[in-house]
């Protein structure tokens, strides 16, 4: 696990050492171990290294091939790199380190962008071809490792994180304001784009290809297909599958030459991957996340899971470490989450932060739960709300109602006012509807529409976590592995009956068909009939009453605190007369939306930590 940056002067001007070394340090932080640059010309490529593998010299990175013609800068991990190396070495490849860092190269010499489709694991890497002088890049299936670029004048320029540009002397932070029209519309970025004008984050699945003659753009080598399978097959034939592929997942991520532990929130993804993780790690250690709910209510009140957490736990026999945040924690750390986290994505992300850090007092190297939500069906609420529809264009209506997670349709021009001639001509259901690429004409049964859904959440929502779990996993030099994504085991759930992930789809379809109105909300709650399959085949490594339980995120009570013991901050913060975001955005307005939720009409604690990140992004950033 690394950083990697690289400038290319495409008019042919010799790329700077002073600058590259100056963008390479910038990512300290994501590689501890060891830094490398690499100049040709107008070519130049920057590494800092996090040793997991092979932590001799043998792994030092830029790396080239034997005859001096690919040269790769790398961050990520190739879980069957030994696979892919008795492969290679067959057909003539010789080895000179134990590291997945050389077999990726060997294989991007044999077999090209082809390669791609051979590689299990994370990964955003740029290789370099000395003969047709081309720059290559690409990331992993499901986007887990980052890959930003951008395009200054005639200098091209990628990194595994945005800080790095800001040090490039063509470079300028300034906002991108229909990025952060889309931000604000749903707490994310369905695009490409970012807050930053002019950086783009290459698309999960991709790659592409920059010659000085041409910055070719993003091809899509891979992407999710959930579909129902064409004769369903025997339903304990499918848990005994999910049963080894799970398994499987979680050993092949073992793979490590430094110690590995796990989160352990106390729900039961991240549940099963430690259960699993312990049996062949023994005092695996482990990590909670826990709040100070003295002054929750509500929901919130369920928030912490640090009881069920210490009961698998002991039952795992993993040693166990946990810490508990405080409102006031929140404050602390916003400076260091916007400098690291740079763009704001889904949730409120801070206790992800703070549960990195403890882990990286203890190893280099930790397995999350995520992912086993938007592959099996995790959050029915969602999905049941658009389910019957007269077509396509309906259910775009309905489910992009839905994801508008911050500032209410009515509001967004008043709230945009200082900007609007600049952005009214983004329309936001567009860049929700181009989201998906799968033909309309197969949306022919409510099944096929959740699937349509699973495909929507896994394009986007994961999208976001894992931007995230990168960023503040890297910031204190550790490595985050994500079994859940695992080739075999999401080819696998792609195909998985929606009957065998979702209990009460039936129910759901009758009531919108003959009962309309306010009876179909009790199925737009949280509960537990989601990811069903996997709740069955986790059940046998994890305690019954977790595997059973109703779905809960990882959420901190900010709703209460912000109301109560940070009102204060978000007053200072937000309300006072320094408050920058109101250079882009109507003070009145904000300032009435904040106000409902102080004052308790309206829970709007997304949009406040989203003004909260935004107010510091523009503290950090922008000059």
């Amino acid at each position: 696990m690394c950083g990697i940056v690289g400038i290319f002067n495409r008019a042919g001007e010799s790329a700077s050492s002073t600058v590259l070394q100056a963008m390479t340090a910038k990512l300290a932080h994501r590689g501890p171990d060891g830094e490398g640059t690499y100049l040709d010309g107008p070519l130049g490529l920057g590494h800092r290294r996090l040793a997991i593998l092979d932590l001799s010299e043998a792994g030092h990175q830029p790396m080239a091939t034997p005859d001096g013609r690919f040269v790769i800068t790398y961050n990520g991990e190739i879980y069957n790199f030994r696979e892919l190396r008795k492969e290679l070495e067959a057909l003539g490849r010789a080895f000179h380190s134990r590291c997945d860092t050389e077999v990726l190269l060997q294989a991007y010499a044999q077999w090209g962008r082809e390669c791609l489709n051979r590689l299990n694991g994370m990964f955003a890497f740029a290789v370099w071809d000395r003969k047709t002088r081309e720059l290559f890049l690409a990331r992993d299936r499901y986007g887990i490792k980052p890959l930003y670029y951008a395009q200054c004048s005639d200098t091209f320029l990628f990194t595994s994180e945005i800080k790095a540009l800001t040090v490039h002397p063509a470079f300028r932070a300034e906002v991108d304001r229909e990025g952060l029209l889309e931000y604000f519309t749903f707490q994310n970025f369905f695009t490409d784009r970012t807050l930053f004008q002019g950086v783009r984050l290459l698309p999960a699945g991709s790659w592409m290809a920059v010659s000085q003659t041409a910055a070719g753009a993003p091809v899509i080598y891979w992407d999710y297909s959930f579909e129902e399978p064409a004769q369903a097959g025997d339903e304990q034939a499918y848990r005994e599958e999910l049963d080894r592929l799970l398994q499987q997942a979680v050993s092949r991520q073992l793979v490590s030459d430094v110690e590995v532990g796990a989160y352990l929130s106390g729900g039961m993804d991240s549940g099963t991957v430690t259960a699993l993780a312990a049996r062949e790690i023994p005092n695996l250690h482990s990590f909670t996340c826990g709040f100070d709910l003295h002054s929750a209510s509500g929901i919130e009140l369920g928030f912490d899971e640090r009881d069920a957490a210490e009961l698998m736990s002991y039952r795992f026999g993993t040693e166990h470490y946990e810490m508990v945040l405080k409102a006031g924690d929140m404050e602390r750390v916003m400076p260091a989450l916007a400098y690291h986290i740079e763009e704001p994505r889904v949730g409120q992300s801070y206790p992800n932060y703070y549960v990195a850090r403890l882990a990286s007092k203890f190893v280099k190297v930790v397995l999350c739960g995520t992912g086993g939500d938007e592959l099996f069906g995790g959050y029915p609420w969602r999905y049941y709300r658009a389910v019957v529809n007269e077509d396509f264009e309906h259910y775009i209506d309905k489910y992009y109602a839905y994801w508008q997670r911050l500032i209410p349709n009515q509001d967004i021009q008043q709230v945009f006012q200082p900007i609007w001639a600049d952005v009214n001509h983004v329309c936001t259901r567009d860049i929700f509807r181009d989201v998906f690429r799968r033909p309309e004409s197969s949306l022919a049964r409510p099944e096929d529409y959740i699937n349509h859904s699973l495909y929507f959440e896994a394009k986007t929502f994961l999208n976001g976590l894992l931007v995230v779990d990168d960023k503040l996993s890297m910031a204190h030099s550790l490595e985050t592995r994500v079994p859940f994504l695992d080739n075999d085991l999401v080819d696998f759930a792609m195909k998985v009956p929606v009957h065998l992930k979702l209990a009460k789809l039936d129910e759901v379809v009758r009531i919108n068909e003959n009962e309309p109105g306010w009876k179909t909300t009790r199925y737009f709650q949280k509960a537990r009939d989601g990811k069903m399959l996997l709740r069955d085949v986790m059940s046998r490594h994890i305690p019954a009453e977790v595997a059973a339980a109703e779905k809960q995120g990882f959420s901190a009570p900010d709703a209460s605190w912000f109301k109560g013991e940070s009102i204060d901050f978000v007053r200072r913060t937000l309300l006072g007369t320094q408050a920058r975001i109101y250079d882009y955005m109507d003070r009145a307005a904000v300032t009435g939306l904040i106000q409902d939720h102080l004052e308790g009409r309206q829970n709007r604690r997304l949009l406040i930590w989203s003004l909260l990140n935004f107010e510091w992004w523009l503290k950090t950033f922008k000059a």
